[in-house]
């Protein structure tokens, strides 16, 4: 694929993923922390959870990033790992379920608007770290993960999988929303 599509692509989806959260911003503290049941995330968990990866992310990025000496590359090949962490988080049709990681499991957490705008801080970050990729080379450039810090993958990949992370729970918490709206609308008539 080319790398500027990539970018491009990665770009828009940020883009969608502030446009959420800054219409959460008008939604009460009640609509933010409900659940749908006792084993389920609400809206402010979902991000909270993405903020968790960011807080690792981010820094992993824009670190690997400045020690970039090799010029960018017009196509960008996802490596095998990488590709299929990236394709593992991409949502589907039906949301397959996940173990989370202890630390990464905002379940249960006091939680309030901030973690809104930690978000919508962390996807300008992000916006920031794609611009400044397009001098990179998304092919050699290579991230750890957060599972195993010695584990590396292009930095394409990374891109790649964090975005498609953040989609997934976006969508989460975007459904979250929708069940709660029909809950208040049955108990309404």
């Amino acid at each position: 694929m080319k790398t500027k599509d990539l970018i491009w692509g990665l770009k828009n989806s940020v883009h969608q993923h502030i446009d959420f959260a800054q219409q959460l911003q008008t939604l009460s503290d009640t609509a933010l922390n409900w659940r749908t049941d006792a084993e389920s995330w609400s809206v402010l968990e979902c991000l909270e959870h993405l903020n968790r990866y960011g807080n690792f992310y981010l820094p992993e990025i824009e670190k690997s990033m400045q020690n970039a000496t090799d010029a960018p590359d017009s196509e960008f090949r996802p490596g095998l790992l990488g590709d299929y962490f990236a394709k593992s988080m991409q949502p589907k049709a039906k949301l397959n379920k996940m173990k989370t990681f202890k630390q990464m499991n905002p379940s249960g957490s006091t939680l309030n608007r901030k973690v809104i705008d930690t978000f919508i801080l962390q996807q300008h970050k992000m916006l920031e770290l794609l611009e400044n990729s397009q001098s990179a080379n998304l092919n050699k450039v290579k991230t750890g993960i957060s599972i195993a810090k010695w584990i590396r993958i292009k930095l394409g990949d990374t891109f790649r999988f964090v975005i498609y992370h953040n989609q997934r729970h976006v969508l989460q918490a975007e459904k979250v929303l929708a069940f709660q709206k029909n809950a208040i609308e049955k108990s309404e008539a």
